[in-house]
């Protein structure tokens, strides 16, 4: 069983042990290839070479330490540390069954004031639709939520796809977000997070 989040909606992950939340996975799945034939090819770049989504999240520490966990810049983060995300790999071209997974500690939720998971597209064009991009989020004793991509049309490359926030040091409220914006310093803007961007690659 699956909870299909509809834009804005909000739920909520709760401790459900005394150590705490356990771990959270979220998780992104994408097609890689885009269109290769007549028109469309042009519509879509032509060429072979697909589309490189990357997952990664801003986040806000109680302590009011702010970064980012993604594979650009190498900000693999840490699951047992501070921020105590951490980012499994980087499929740089969506053929991997597993996709890209974040791990969020959420023993350490008294920690955690707040955590915005994103995707943006690193190599490709930025035709989401072809990339049919769908975030799962697991959670123990849990049904899964599931963050489809069901917004296309922009030419941004980088979309806000879900905002957990600490309520009560027991319990993180998930919202789908599914937003786009230019890239990382307009998001940070909009979410008022307050990071210093520089150019960065992998």
């Amino acid at each position: 069983m699956a909870i299909n989040l509809q834009k804005g909606q909000k739920v909520s992950l709760k401790k459900t042990a005394p150590t705490g939340l356990g771990e959270i996975l979220v998780n992104l799945n994408w097609n890689s290839q885009p269109i290769r034939k007549g028109f469309l090819s042009s519509l879509f770049g032509g060429g072979s070479s697909g589309i490189d989504l990357d997952l990664g999240c801003l986040f806000e520490l109680k302590d009011g330490r702010k970064g980012t966990v993604q594979a650009l810049g190498n900000a693999f983060g840490s699951l047992s540390n501070p921020p105590y995300i951490s980012l499994d790999g980087d499929d740089r071209t969506g053929a991997s069954a597993a996709g890209e997974n974040l791990r969020i500690n959420g023993n350490q939720i008294s920690r955690i004031k707040r955590i915005l998971v994103y995707t943006f597209i690193y190599e490709g064009v930025a035709n989401w639709q072809q990339a049919d991009a769908t975030v799962t989020i697991k959670y123990p004793g849990a049904e899964d939520l599931v963050v489809k991509m069901d917004s296309y049309n922009t030419q941004n490359r980088m979309c806000a796809l879900a905002l957990l926030e600490n309520v009560n040091d027991e319990t993180f409220s998930v919202e789908k977000i599914v937003q786009f914006y230019m890239g990382h310093k307009d998001m940070d803007q909009a979410f008022k997070w307050g990071l210093n961007w520089v150019p960065g690659r992998k």
